[in-house]
């Protein structure tokens, strides 16, 4: 009877630790597919003047080497001037711009938008000549 009891024992642990084992590979059969999936986002960039402004639909149009770029600015969006946090009511038509954006689902959705400093050189220019 105590060998019966003995190989139940053993046979149950064997069961268990098996059943494991096969929950694991499982597991690891399943990581790469997850990887694959998530593609990693090419970030581009535009740099260039800024021609256009919607702040309802919350984009801005930039006009880069290669044409015109009009990006989507979402909460995640980082918008700065000389490293000060700003908005999308401190861009402004005329701005030189730097965008780094990402294309997804067809559209572009900006990253981060860096205003350049050259409007205030040019106010200052202005002032130094009256």
């Amino acid at each position: 009877m105590k060998k019966i009891l003995a190989m139940l024992a053993v046979l149950m642990m064997v069961v268990a630790f098996s059943g494991a084992t096969f929950a694991a590979e499982e597991k690891k059969a399943a990581e790469p597919a997850t990887e694959a999936k998530k593609a990693p986002e090419k970030v581009k960039q535009v740099t260039g003047e800024v021609t256009a402004v919607d702040a309802k639909a919350n984009t801005v149009t930039v006009k880069g080497k290669k044409g015109d770029v009009t990006v989507e600015v979402t909460a995640d969006t980082k918008i700065t001037a000389d490293k000060e946090a700003k908005t999308i009511a401190d861009v402004m038509a005329g701005q030189k711009v730097t965008i780094k954006y990402v294309e997804k689902d067809g559209k572009n959705t900006a990253k981060s938008i860096d205003i350049k400093a050259a409007a205030k050189k040019e106010e200052k220019k202005e002032e130094k000549t009256e």
